[in-house]
């Protein structure tokens, strides 16, 4: 590191660029730039390793290293791995709009790699006082010398996806995952486990976020595991990576891309971009509130509060065009630089949302993201509702946007409970949810079907548990969803009882087969293939223990139901509804022959007692007819089936009836045996999937 004391750093300095904005490595050193418009001097802060106190502090000269809003220098000498941060002074605020703290060290918001002392101090960064020493620092990454060795994106069509949702630290930290010590926990561990995920059949992963957050947001004594609390959009999270050296994570994160795409995996981040982790009013100063506060940020009344939209203390400004910008680079960064196949936007509602909180007809941050020609080709997925009950599932423009369906999670998980008056609904979300889609000109996979995922019931929970316990969390058992239209089969939690685990295990392979099969793109939750469970908590977002850990011991006591949806997955892979993939929801709806059936042929009952139903539809493009049976009632029922032009009697053959044990309850496509007689009995609480070859298309008759 070349000598930079501060009494002479004015001969050492070049001017430097405004574009681009973070620290890039150029030739002979490292050019430094930042946004902050209203600051009236700045430092950077340069440090030989994250728990030291500063070796250089080096001012910026406004008339030499500022153009704009944009605070800009070159320092010669510098390379990779240098550790640095900014500290920002501000003009007098009366109005309280504007959080400048000249004794905290602030990250680069376009930092590519962020370093964590040991001595880490949320607190410190909320209270008056220099935190150099235990503030989280920047770390300079050269992003250009990586061998992708001609690895891209996959682009797998959104009709042959599966998305496998996990957690990349609890995939591997348990014991029994068989990773070595070093890498339990890590984007290496996953790396060991990509056979599993191939034999499982998932085409994608969606991790939960691997951006750079703050494990200490969280109550005190706990731990922040999911990761919902960033500090940087464009690091990686250290903690994930096996590698301690300063720019390791971001290696070991592209070797982990490189071997999932090896693999024909894709992979999809679940990117939080709506706040983080500064908190509210009284929150620490890491980073852009002391940069840029009310450009960064919705702020409320005269300026000191944040609008609380996404419930974790403050709002992002999305469509302010500095923020709006650094959504867009963050994005395009992880594309172009990480390879990512697509992401997940967590409240992805708020991205709609303006500077005073209203709702934008045409929200600006979500047409750039859609236009950008960096990320055309990108799978763009929202949660499309947030903290606040702006909820706008069928509402996302463009055609690169899909949405996760909650309404679609919430009409299955009541129709295989039982409730009453869930046929009609479960009808729409088995033909990919026409009431949202079918009426704008969107694919078939524009919804993303979920019954379980991070937030909320593991699968096993969700048919082991009446209520959430979640008093592990320290809230008295008050937070959480109260609304999980969950059922335990008669006994609250674990059990010995044979008959209640043959029921649960049965419900299981049911919510799996209506997943997998209906018209949309499927997302299944790590480990719920194996029946992972938290032991009734709904809200495990402070845990990183066995509760959240899988548990790989489990493969072989729930062997049948991961065979189960391996099988689902293989045939799911491979189905092809459109060919061309061209039609849209509506014309591929239009386009199809198919008829419901209640327990006699054409004669569905949609009443609100009803609590079975039966669809037959064809595929020409595969030459098959296909004929459901959903009997939630809790009684066996005879259900008529129907007449096969050509094929004789008994022309159906049984692929998936969830009644019957392993292997039998669903075969090998091709080895599927045939069904006699024109009736089928449906055990009480099952699914089951007949087939039979399409001798003339056109058979049904026309489709209701």
């Amino acid at each position: 590191m070349p000598n930079l004391a501060a009494a002479n750093t004015s001969k050492e300095v070049l001017p430097g660029l405004a574009n681009p904005l973070g620290a890039h490595c150029v030739q002979g050193g490292v050019n430094f730039s930042v946004y902050s418009r209203d600051a009236i001097g700045m430092d950077l802060v340069l440090f030989n390793d994250p728990d030291s106190t500063p070796t250089h502090i080096i001012p910026f000269n406004q008339s030499v290293n500022r153009t704009y809003h944009y605070w800009h220098l070159f320092v010669p000498g510098l390379q990779t791995g240098q550790t640095y941060g900014y500290r920002a002074r501000g003009p007098a605020n009366p109005d309280k709009r504007m959080r400048f703290d000249p004794e905290k060290v602030l990250l680069d918001p376009y930092g590519r790699g962020v370093a964590v002392p040991a001595s880490y101090s949320r607190d410190a960064a909320g209270r008056e006082g220099d935190n150099a020493s235990t503030a989280m620092k920047s770390v300079v990454v050269d992003m250009s010398a990586y061998d992708w060795e001609g690895d891209a994106p996959l682009r797998r069509p959104a009709s042959q996806t599966i998305v496998y949702e996990m957690h990349v630290g609890g995939f591997t930290r348990h014991a029994s995952s068989g990773v070595s010590d070093d890498k339990r926990g890590t984007f290496a561990g996953l790396i060991e486990k990509i056979p599993y995920l191939k034999q499982l059949g998932i085409t994608a992963v969606e991790l939960l976020p691997v951006f750079q957050f703050d494990s200490l947001d969280c109550p005190p004594g706990r731990v922040n595991y999911w990761g919902y609390a960033p500090v940087s959009f464009f690091s990686v999270h250290r903690d994930y990576s096996s590698r301690r050296d300063p720019v390791g994570p971001e290696d070991e994160f592209r070797d982990m891309v490189k071997a999932l795409h090896r693999a024909g995996i894709e992979v999809i981040l679940d990117v939080v971009y709506n706040h983080t982790a500064e908190g509210g009013q009284t929150g620490p100063t890491l980073s852009f509130r002391g940069l840029a506060n009310d450009a960064y940020y919705i702020l409320e009344g005269d300026g000191s509060g944040y609008a609380n939209y996404s419930g974790t203390g403050n709002t992002l400004n999305a469509n302010h065009p500095v923020t709006r910008r650094m959504i867009v680079d963050s994005l395009r960064y992880w594309v172009q630089e990480m390879h990512i196949d697509g992401f997940r936007f967590d409240l992805a509602s708020i991205l709609a949302r303006d500077s005073a909180g209203d709702v934008l007809p045409n929200p600006p941050v979500l047409w750039d993201i859609e236009s950008d020609p960096a990320l055309a080709g990108t799978k763009m997925i929202a949660e499309a509702w947030d903290a606040a009950g702006l909820y706008q599932v069928g509402s996302f423009v463009g055609d690169s946007w899909r949405e996760w369906n909650g309404k679609f999670r919430d009409d299955v998980r009541a129709f295989v409970r039982g409730d009453e008056r869930t046929v009609k609904a479960l009808a729409d979300g088995l033909l990919g949810s026409p009431d949202l889609y079918s009426h704008k000109r969107r694919e078939a996979e524009q919804s993303v079907h979920f019954v379980t995922c991070h937030d909320g019931f593991t699968l096993n929970d969700l048919v082991s548990y009446n209520a959430k316990h979640n008093e592990a969390n320290g809230e008295d058992n008050r937070d959480g969803g109260n609304d999980n239209r969950s059922w335990n089969c008669g006994v609250e939690g674990p059990t010995d009882d044979r008959a209640t685990e043959s029921l649960r295990n049965r419900q299981v392979k049911n919510f799996f087969t209506l997943t997998l099969m209906a018209i949309g793109m499927p997302m299944i939750l790590m480990g719920d293939e194996v029946r992972r469970s938290q032991q009734g908590n709904n809200n495990s977002y402070c845990h990183d223990n066995e509760t959240n850990w899988l548990d790989w011991t489990l493969s072989k006591k729930h062997a049948d139901v991961h065979r189960f949806v391996s099988l689902l997955n293989a045939r799911r892979a491979t189905r092809n509804l459109d060919p061309k993939g061209t039609l849209t929801l509506a014309e591929l709806l239009q386009s199809a022959e198919r008829e419901w059936h209640g327990t006699k042929l054409h004669q569905p009952d949609w009443s609100g007692c009803s609590h079975s139903l039966a669809l037959s539809a064809e595929l020409p493009h595969e030459g098959l007819i296909i004929h459901w049976i959903l009997n939630a009632y809790w009684e066996p029922l005879d259900f008529e089936l129907p007449s096969v032009d050509g094929g004789g009697e008994g022309p159906w053959r049984r692929w998936i009836d969830t009644t019957l044990d392993s292997p039998e309850d669903i075969v090998d496509w091709q080895t599927a045996a045939g069904v006699p007689g024109f009736t089928y009995r449906a055990g009480p609480r099952s699914v089951v999937l007949l087939y039979a070859d399409l001798k003339k298309p056109g058979v049904l008759g026309g489709g209701v």
